[in-house]
């Protein structure tokens, strides 16, 4: 897919923009990538989108295992190749297993050793596809992870979406030769199934 938008260099930014690059780049994203590249084009949103997203991906109080399936569960119910790309191979480096992880991508129904994995999934998927979480559901992430956890874990859910409708509507491409990781939908978000018992 082709940018929709301009997507600057550093050199083709005024100069709060180019605080705001300077300020994500010395971070621990290390470089402008994803939904910034397009937020970028309005410096006080991009300076509180990635302070948004650093303090979710980063400093929460969910294992960054925990984190990156919310991320994949996301991504995958809105086709996202950047995000995709991106969280997966970070979610396997984490800790999820290959195997569900390409399960997801698949939309066959994955299967989780972990019992925290299988709620997170449960979790994600449940918001994704229905906007609502089931009362047991919500209530067995409120008691593994805590209000603090829960509330964090809801929060990683909706700023991925956000960032997974920026880069499907600008259309931010993947790096230069990756090939799209994901097949879409002709229409509509991706069905995500429910994981294995």
């Amino acid at each position: 897919m082709a940018p929709r938008i301009p997507l600057p260099g550093r050199e083709e930014l005024d100069a709060a923009q180019r605080a705001v690059w300077d300020k994500v780049v010395s971070g621990p994203r290390g470089q402008v990538i994803g939904p910034l590249r397009a937020a970028i084009h309005n410096a006080e949103l991009a300076a509180r989108w990635s302070a948004l997203g650093e303090a979710l991906r980063f400093n929460t109080s969910l294992p960054k295992r925990l984190s990156e399936l919310a991320i994949c569960v996301t991504g995958r119910r809105w086709s996202s190749q950047v995000e995709w790309w991106v969280h997966a191979r970070v979610a396997a480096e984490a800790g999820i297993d290959p195997a569900a992880l390409t399960a997801i991508r698949d939309g066959t129904p994955p299967r989780f050793a972990a019992e925290d994995e299988a709620l997170v999934y449960d979790f994600a998927h449940a918001l994704q596809q229905h906007g609502q979480v089931p009362d047991a559901t919500y209530a067995a992430a409120r008691k593994a992870f805590g209000v603090k956890g829960v509330v964090e874990l809801t929060a990683l859910v909706g700023y991925y979406t956000m960032v997974s409708m920026t880069l499907n509507a600008h259309g931010i491409p993947l790096p230069d030769g990756e090939a799209e990781p994901l097949t879409a939908p002709e229409s509509g978000l991706f069905d995500l199934p429910p994981r294995q018992a």
